[in-house]
């Protein structure tokens, strides 16, 4: 079995091309991919080439852990599964190339554990699923957050998530003009603007190194600074502003099973709404156009490839 995949050969050197898939096991499934997202989160640290040496790491590479699509073979454990509409995170299934995180392909295969049952109808907003689960494993540590630094889309489900809790409205910080807009229910302000020094919990989602002493000289005594971003520079401050607030400082790894079945709940019962967070498909074709325009393009917020017409 074969399938085409987004490869990144080397940094900034990405194609399209055909690879051979590792043989289906008995507890595994082949799920035909109908839609995979572009994280410009980590997905743009490999392309950059700016990854941290991580578990894994290497090209070529297949990217992507974004990635939803129907379970079309089942080994001998897993029949009763084929039909189903699974979101996948991921997947490790090529002979000739790394799967880090290994998404981003028509097909792929994976243990019938790793694909999760969704609602067929979110179409290409199922691929959120993983970014949702992240924003809620950073709120799970600790108290509600005061304030939510960027508004990306992590930064927004971050947002949705708090008021969906019950707890009050967050505010939410961007320097860029275009990325105000959006919000619902809460505020979306420069920087500059905002006067409070008492933030209980500060959630950087920004991913930026530079943040952390304009954090701190934010909190109240006692406050919490969540990283929720992945951060390639080294983190530093000035200690005497840390050390007059007794600041803590929380670290936000990547989400867990729970927190991808926790996720599933809050966007069936409604509570927790995905729509406004994408809003740019490309036919998977034109794959090589769209990673760099997800990166860098200043109007687009979420990039998803579309596979129908390799189905």
């Amino acid at each position: 079995m074969d399938a085409m995949a987004v490869t990144l050969e080397a940094p900034r050197r990405l194609a399209l091309k055909r690879l051979a898939l590792r043989p289906l096991g008995p507890s595994d499934v082949a799920v035909a991919i109908r839609f995979s997202g572009i994280s410009s989160g980590t997905e743009k640290l490999l392309w950059s080439g700016e990854m941290p040496n991580f578990p894994g790491m290497g090209y070529p590479l297949v990217p992507g852990y974004e990635s939803v699509g129907r379970i079309v073979e089942a080994g001998e454990e897993a029949k009763e599964r084929i039909g189903e509409w699974v979101f996948v995170p991921g997947a490790d299934c090529y002979a000739d190339a790394r799967g880090l995180f290994g998404g981003t392909a028509q097909r792929v295969i994976v243990p019938s554990a790793r694909a999760l049952p969704v609602e067929e109808e979110l179409a290409e907003k199922g691929v959120l699923y993983a970014l949702a689960a992240t924003a809620l494993h950073a709120l799970k540590g600790g108290e509600p957050p005061e304030l939510i630094v960027g508004h990306g889309v992590l930064g927004r489900l971050l947002a949705r998530m708090t008021i969906a809790s019950g707890a009050p409205a967050p505010t939410v910080w961007d320097n860029k003009p275009h990325r105000r807009t959006g919000a619902v229910g809460y505020d979306v302000i420069a920087p500059k603007d905002d006067v409070r020094h008492d933030y209980r919990t500060i959630i950087d989602a920004s991913g930026s190194s530079d943040v952390f002493d304009i954090l701190i000289n934010r909190l109240g005594r006692g406050g919490e600074i969540v990283l929720a971003g992945f951060y390639t520079s080294r983190i530093s401050f000035a200690f005497p502003p840390a050390f007059q607030c007794e600041a803590r400082l929380r670290v936000a790894a990547e989400w867990q099973a729970d927190d991808l079945a926790s996720t599933r709940a809050m966007i069936e019962s409604g509570e927790l709404d995905l729509s406004g967070l994408i809003s740019d498909i490309a036919p998977a074709a034109q794959a090589q156009e769209a990673y760099p325009a997800a990166f860098h393009d200043r109007d687009c917020l979420k990039m998803v490839l579309d596979w129908s017409e390799y189905a």
